[in-house]
């Protein structure tokens, strides 16, 4: 199993690994704190480098149950045993991680359930099983005051058997947190907003910035689409 430095720590910007398996472009390592694919969340970019050599990773996902690192198409990964330095894309990754955190908000203040969501570096959607309007004015301002707050954002573990004592916790309507680890990852906005969670947030709500309600979709008779985009 990859150490998932990322899980202990979000704001890691690099650290050093040993190629544990590789297949042309892609590698694995026993530890990386590149982000994979998942919860909506996309995976990682950045760079990697060995010896004299250096490539970008393009791409981070889970195959096969483990993290893998995917290199460009003409680059051939370095054989297991190899030790690495992998170094994400920090200006992505925290706008992503700004982006995750601002949609926990959007959730606590459409409190409502969710099918459905994507997060992007410019731009991000939550969908709600929900018939009523939206309104933008007072949504925006909700979510305006909650970064002002600044909320203390924190994660910690519960046991399976916890989460299945408390099923409200989850929120998600179409998927259900990972299990057969033995325990479930909460993310926890102090007095806001509390539920299961694997992705990377910053460490309050005031680190959100500024951010805006875009357009509002309905996508059927019990589904709105609500975008928001970070104002910097």
């Amino acid at each position: 199993m990859t150490e998932e430095l990322f899980r202990k720590d979000a704001y890691l910007r690099d650290c050093d690994a040993v190629v544990t398996f590789s297949d042309g472009n892609v590698l694995q390592t026993d530890r990386t704190v590149f982000y994979p694919l998942g919860g909506g969340q996309p995976g990682d970019t950045g760079m990697i480098s060995w010896g004299d050599a250096r490539s970008a990773v393009v791409d981070t996902r889970y195959v096969a149950g483990a993290i893998a690192h995917v290199l460009g198409e003409d680059v051939a990964a370095p054989p297991p045993g190899t030790r690495v330095r992998l170094e994400i894309d920090w200006d992505r990754r925290y706008r992503h991680m700004r982006m995750h955190t601002a949609m926990h908000l959007l959730g606590a203040v459409l409190r409502y359930g969710v099918t459905g969501g994507n997060i992007g570096a410019t731009r991000s959607r939550l969908d709600f099983d929900m018939e009523d309007p939206v309104d933008k004015d007072a949504v925006a301002a909700s979510l305006s005051r909650l970064v002002a707050e600044n909320h203390a954002v924190s994660c910690r573990w519960i046991s399976e058997e916890e989460l299945d004592a408390n099923p409200d916790l989850v929120r998600t309507m179409s998927v259900r947190p990972p299990r057969g680890r033995g325990a479930i990852r909460l993310l926890d906005i102090e007095g806001v907003d509390l539920q299961p969670c694997g992705g990377t947030h910053v460490r309050s709500t005031a680190e959100v910035g500024a951010v805006r309600i875009g357009k509002v979709e309905k996508k059927g008779r019990r589904n709105r689409r609500v975008n928001i985009h970070l104002d910097d």
